[in-house]
């Protein structure tokens, strides 16, 4: 079974967020909670297993159908990080990239 980084935070309960939830929109189970909050059925499972952590659009999501903010969100679950980090692959050109503008920039042929 394959868990994410930040469910080896000790305090990180997404099933805390979750209960918060379905009590402040008075839901009985998951399944309304997964209608409210516009995904699958599977998703809200996942998240309660520790299987799928609770990503950005549906954090948003939740603030949206809550009006919590995105911290509190984050609190209830356990989440306790200030600063996030891409990671290193992202935002970097991909190697043809940078390899075809060195050579382009170089090649030039004199007249």
């Amino acid at each position: 079974m394959a868990h994410h980084a930040l469910a080896s935070q000790e305090s990180y309960n997404p099933n805390h967020l979750l209960d918060i939830l379905l009590g402040k929109m008075q839901l009985k189970n998951d399944a309304a909670l997964s209608r409210l909050l516009e995904v699958a059925p599977p998703v809200i499972s996942k998240i309660r297993h520790h299987r799928l952590p609770v990503g950005a659009s549906l954090l948003i999501r939740m603030h949206e159908v809550t009006g919590m903010s995105i911290r509190d969100l984050r609190d209830l679950m356990g989440d306790r990080r200030t600063k996030y980090r891409l990671s290193d692959a992202q935002g970097r050109p991909k190697a043809e990239d940078r390899g075809d503008k060195k050579e382009a920039g170089g090649n030039y042929a004199h007249h």
